[in-house]
Formats: structure tokens, sequence, C-alpha cells
């Protein structure tokens, strides 16, 4: 059993994090990506059976988003599911604010991304790093 709901971490030092949680908390890195500066643009790292995907604080779509908006949430939650179209369609029903559009991504997968009515982020996709 895996888990569908992840969390996702925004962080100034992301490599040294990555190290900290691992070293300390008995993580393990599954994956870590960088960009062309060094920078961690996607991370997973696992413990147990749970997760924590986790980047570079202002780098990649989502760490911008978080980046945006001092004082406020630094951490984002992905929710992986096969129905994301429906669910796009309720969220935005309720009137959630929609602040990445509903997308096949290159790297797998479908997602979109929205702002919950007490302001925290959420992503929905079909895209699931235990696969």
């Amino acid at each position: 059993m895996t888990s569908t709901i992840i969390p996702c971490l925004s962080y100034d030092d992301a490599d040294a994090m990555i190290a900290w949680l691992c070293d300390n908390l008995g993580f393990a890195a599954k994956e870590v990506h960088h960009d062309d500066a060094g920078k961690v643009v996607h991370a997973e790292i696992t413990f147990g059976d749970g997760m924590i995907m986790l980047g570079s604080r202002g780098v990649g779509q989502l760490d911008a988003l978080l980046a945006n908006h001092p004082g406020g949430p630094t951490q984002a939650i992905y929710v992986v599911s096969e129905d994301v179209d429906a669910i796009h369609v309720r969220v935005a029903a309720a009137g959630a604010e929609i602040l990445l559009p509903l997308e096949d991504k290159d790297y797998g997968g479908r997602d979109f991304t929205f702002r919950d009515p007490e302001g925290h982020i959420w992503s929905v996709g079909s895209y699931s790093p235990w696969r």
C-alpha cells in the first residue's frame, strides 16, 4: 500500500534538507532532480510507505507559487487520482482559485493546482511517483 496524498515542501537549501531528513529521520532519497543552476526542481524522499516531494524555494511552477506568497504557505499537498478531470470540474464549480491549469505534463500524468478557501495550495494529478 502506498500513500495517495503527498505533502510538497519548499526549502531554501533543498539539498541540505534532503541530507538532514535522510540522516536524522531515516528518509531515503528516491529521486532528486536539479536544474542547470544546481537547484532542486523536484525530489521524492520516502519513509516507510510515506513520501514527501520537495524542491528549492522559487524553483519550478509549484515552488514559485509558494515563494510568491511571503508569510503564506510553505508547503502544498499533492493528491494522486485517476479522476483528475472530474475533480477539476468540482473544484472549479466550487469557486476555488485555479493557479495552474489542467494539463498533460511532459513527465507523465495530468494535473492542476488550486488554492482552497483558506489559502492552502493543492495539486491533483494522475502522475504517481510510486509507479
